[in-house]
């Protein structure tokens, strides 16, 4: 694909906003619009790639929004896998990584997938 210009990118986006209400899941795949919604989306995701990549969480990120995500505090997290509140602080910051048998507990008590903790 050639380079997408921001022009084409705030095209896309703008027919993407008019095509959306006019697709529904019942459109068939063939329709015009739903062809077309279908191409502004890969112009978008292309542009975005490029210009806005989003890079892998840390270790502590993931724990940090983790723990956002499951309305727990890292007081509660500390008791639940048995270590202290400083630690939790250490892994959350980045000043600790924890140990595997850590990171099981982490991934069991957080519903973190395994693999996006290995991936960080």
């Amino acid at each position: 694909m050639n380079r997408i210009t921001k022009e084409q990118y705030e095209f896309a986006l703008n027919r993407i906003e008019e095509l959306l209400p006019l697709v529904t899941d019942e459109t068939p795949a063939n329709d015009r619009r739903a062809v077309e919604l279908s191409v502004m989306s890969d112009v978008v995701i292309e542009y975005e790639k490029e210009h806005y990549p989003i890079g892998k969480p840390t270790v502590g990120e993931l724990i940090g929004l983790s723990l956002e995500e499951n309305g727990i505090t890292q007081r509660q997290l500390a008791k639940m896998i048995g270590v202290s509140p400083s630690r939790v602080s250490d892994y959350v910051s980045g000043r600790s990584e924890p140990t595997l048998r850590i990171a099981g507990q982490l991934c069991r008590m957080l519903n973190i997938a395994p693999g996006a903790m290995l991936q960080c």
